[in-house]
């Protein structure tokens, strides 16, 4: 296997206990834009899930040992590594995962501030001193690791929503077995063990074993993993869950998102569409916090619809990896027909397209729908594809009733010119975060991020919450002379 980014044979590796060949056979690595095959890779089975948990519950006693400073350097030094290998990497993200040049350019940045925030955590307090009511004893409550994580990541955003698991994880002592989906097993695993393996993580801490479904489930399954992170759709999501509840395993939730812009009657209509726009169409549609409901006061719904619809029809679509574009293609066959059942089946009931609503191949047109209603597919279901559907409300109770009328509830956005307006609808909304005067396809290493509901579990990665999601709380009290208890 090389690095050089001019070489896309991985020799059909996995990578456990170093570079090993997969016993599940190969996969091979096809680019969306042109379905050509661009390499190979090992596809992990069951039995490598096996030996790769195994592995890592030996090796985590010694690495949660390891001084934390260590820690912490191999964390910056894997940093520093990602950066080096910028180019190499975002070409990966452009053919393998249909990213435009912008977009990998923003995630491997943003993946880049996850390791550097995760070579902050081995030196903070890792725990806290409670008082006791018995004289002299001490109470101490401490953050000890879960032991292994096994991390479930996803094609769209793969070396982001893998890292900010992966870097808190380790950093904190825990060892790791990302499992990356198959159809982003390069930039979101592969080159990332590649990365901590030249910063001199130890063999074994880390493990990447791209697989289908029935390697997650045997990831999930597995004795000697303590915790599952995962990332991808709610129905996957609430399947993980029962198995880990029924297991007493810890696990953290990401899951899918019907996320809507609120636009008031008193909303900057040119900046609103803008955040619509945006929120919509960005990186296909193809992201949990997508616009997926445009909501838009009666008094300024056509200006609304007129201006977006413009917008649409400006984005250039094609292949990232030859030209500057705006959108590039959808991953796979299979999305981009369930996107077009969606628009269809809507305009069947009575929605109208102002823009789009055609597709080549996989590269779909940014499409605006007016006249949806809450009884249309498009407006019920994650369409997770660049479609913005466009509903009338009357005031702001009726606004924020179509916002939670969803059974997901991960991020929502408000537009108005007044904040203390913003403010008190936010606190009736029911979504993980809530943004006001921008769009809902939002994200800052540092702060806690996770949904509601459908969307998730409660679980939140950034900042402080990843200390919290990726160990155990220990209480030990000590005394300097035993108790003397009456019998």
């Amino acid at each position: 296997m090389s690095s050089n980014g001019g070489s896309r044979d991985w020799n059909e590796n996995i990578y456990s206990n170093g570079w090993q060949a997969a016993e599940g056979g190969t996969a091979f690595v096809t680019e969306p834009a042109t379905g050509q095959r661009i390499g190979s890779i090992g596809f992990g089975s069951p039995r490598d899930i096996d030996h790769a948990a195994t592995l890592a519950a030996k090796v985590q006693e010694a690495w949660k040992a390891t001084p934390f400073d260590r820690r912490a350097a191999i964390m910056r030094e894997a940093a520093r590594l990602l950066l080096s290998r910028a180019q190499e990497i975002n070409e990966w993200n452009v053919r393998e995962c249909g990213s435009t040049r912008p977009k990998a350019e923003w995630e491997l940045h943003a993946t880049y501030e996850q390791l550097l925030m995760a070579a902050a955590m081995p030196m903070q307090p890792d725990g806290a001193l409670y008082p006791s009511a018995i004289p002299g004893r001490m109470n101490i409550c401490r953050h000890v690791p879960v032991g292994t994580v096994g991390v479930i990541a996803p094609w769209n955003f793969p070396m982001l929503l893998a890292m900010r698991s992966v870097a808190p994880a380790l950093a904190l002592g825990n060892a790791v077995v990302l499992k990356p989906d198959l159809q982003s097993a390069v930039t979101g695993g592969l080159l990332l063990a590649k990365v901590f393996e030249d910063a001199g993580l130890p063999v074994g801490v880390f493990h990447v074993v791209p697989g289908g479904p029935e390697t997650g489930d045997a990831l999930v399954r597995h004795p000697k993993i303590g915790m599952i992170s995962f990332t991808g759709s709610t129905g996957v999501g609430r399947a993980i869950g029962e198995i880990c509840g029924r297991m007493l395993k810890k696990v953290a939730l990401e899951l899918g998102g019907n996320n809507a812009l609120v636009v008031l009657d008193d909303a900057d209509v040119e900046a609103a569409t803008s955040s619509g726009a945006w929120g919509a169409f960005l990186h296909q549609g193809q992201i949990c916090m997508q616009t997926g409901r445009h909501l838009v006061h009666r008094s300024l719904v056509e200006q609304y619809a007129t201006r977006l619809a413009e917008r649409a029809r400006n984005l250039v679509v094609g292949n990232p990896y030859k030209e500057q574009v705006h959108l590039g293609p959808l991953i796979n066959v299979k999305q981009r027909d369930r996107i077009n059942d969606i628009v269809q089946t809507s305009v069947s009931a009575g929605a109208t397209v102002l823009a789009g609503g055609r597709f080549n191949n996989l590269f779909f047109e940014p499409t605006v729908l007016s006249g949806v209603t809450p009884e249309m597919s498009v407006f019920k279901e994650e369409i997770f594809g660049p479609v913005a559907p466009i509903t009338i409300f009357d005031d702001d109770d009726e606004a924020v009733a179509l916002v939670n009328s969803s059974e997901y509830g991960l991020a929502a956005a408000i537009h108005t010119r007044s904040m203390s307006r913003g403010l008190e609808l936010s606190s009736r909304i029911r979504a993980g975060m809530v943004h006001i005067n921008d769009q809902t396809v939002n994200n800052e290493f540092h702060i806690p991020f996770g949904g509601m509901g459908a969307s998730g579990n409660g679980g939140r990665f950034g900042g402080p919450a990843n200390v919290h999601e990726f160990t155990q709380t220990q209480w030990v009290s000590a005394t300097d002379g035993p108790i003397q208890y009456p019998f």
